[in-house]
């Protein structure tokens, strides 16, 4: 072959290679998606939220514009949440959804993945995995594999994976708490339940309707939740803010004044039954490992780990140390990201994998 012939054979398969990315770690939660992608870092990280169109059932938005939309809807308009307690609640939604940031997240002109490592709830269903992994298909993903959540969240909390002692790792998320024992780059006991940060905002929207007559929306109840609630007990507990919403006697607009004291306890009965969680895991531990989680203590990931007073409420609780990760949000995309690092790790660590969407480009396209 020509010199021309070489150099031409070489720029194609350089065109090729472009419009494929290499290696994405996808956190996608109940609250927001985080994709992390192999070089340039975390590239996604919107809400996981669509908004559609009721009458043609197009969706018009999805992320962050969804929620710039979320309670404001226009008539004809509704914003969903596809991702239910960490599972797939709209099949078709999620995997719209999931296309979009994907799309979002490849580099330059990029069409194809030739991976991706995907985090999964423990509790999660032979056909709930079915369909995460079919959204990912969708999405021109070449392989898809999954590893739970809570191994993820421990690597990226900074356990090491060739670690024999053993580490306990809590990942709070929007709408499931993983409390899961990591050792020897294995999990060695783990509790899931379907219970996270945003049941404080359905807390406090029902104890607001009940008690007090006003209606008030996510974004009302986010606020109330970030600037009153706490899961120890309020420095000031006089301290009010204003809310507005809809009263459900006359229907009319209304609004009330809320303080940190009666918000306190609503957000109480959420923060217990995490707690609840945490203790009966270490309860069920062989004492060998129990001695390592009271030497090292407690590490908290997710989203729900940044609520006023969780680090500390879990350390009385437990009486152990409790450490909040380093961006505690991204604990599970770094976690994953790892993981590409390591093969043989991967391989022992992923918990299922779809068969290649284009097995033939991944032949191609093969490092």
């Amino acid at each position: 072959m020509g010199f021309m012939s070489k150099t031409a054979a070489f720029m194609s398969m350089a065109s090729l290679r472009n419009l494929v990315s290499d290696s994405i770690a996808i956190d996608m939660g109940s609250g927001a998606t985080i994709i992390y992608v192999r070089g340039p870092g975390v590239v996604v990280d919107e809400p996981s939220l669509v908004a559609i169109n009721d009458i043609s059932g197009e969706v018009i938005a999805v992320g962050s514009e969804a929620r710039q939309m979320y309670g404001r809807e226009a008539r004809d308009i509704t914003v969903v949440a596809p991702l239910l307690n960490g599972v797939v609640a709209d099949f078709e939604r999620t995997r719209e959804m999931l296309a979009h940031f994907v799309r979002e997240a490849r580099s330059g002109g990029s069409f194809f993945s030739r991976r991706a490592l995907m985090s999964v709830y423990p509790g999660v269903t032979h056909v709930e995995r079915r369909a995460l992994l079919t959204a990912a298909e969708h999405a021109r993903i070449g392989r898809v594999m999954m590893m739970d959540e809570g191994l993820a969240a421990a690597f990226g909390a900074g356990v090491k994976l060739d670690d024999t002692y053993a580490s306990a790792v809590v990942d709070i998320g929007s709408g499931t708490t993983n409390v899961a024992v990591v050792g020897a780059g294995a999990i060695i006991h783990s509790r899931s339940e379907r219970i996270g940060s945003a049941d404080i905002n359905t807390a406090i929207i029902n104890h607001v309707r009940r008690h007090r007559g006003l209606a008030i929306g996510q974004r009302s109840a986010e606020r109330l939740k970030l600037e009153l609630a706490s899961a120890t007990l309020p420095d000031d507990l006089a301290r009010e803010i204003t809310i507005r919403g809809r009263d459900v006697v006359t229907g009319s607009p209304g609004a009330i004044n809320l303080t940190a004291g009666e918000i306190y306890p609503v957000a109480q009965y959420v923060v217990i039954k995490i707690a609840e969680a945490v203790s009966t895991t270490l309860a069920e531990l062989s004492p060998e490992v129990a001695g390592d989680i009271y030497e090292r203590g407690i590490i908290l990931t997710g989203g729900g780990a940044l609520f006023n007073g969780m680090a500390q409420y879990l350390g009385d609780q437990t009486k152990l140390a409790v450490q909040t990760a380093e961006e505690p949000r991204y604990a599970i995309v770094r976690g994953l990201a790892l993981m590409f690092d390591d093969p043989l790790l991967l391989r022992r660590a992923v918990r299922s994998e779809a068969p290649p969407l284009l097995d033939q480009q991944n032949e191609a396209y093969s490092l």
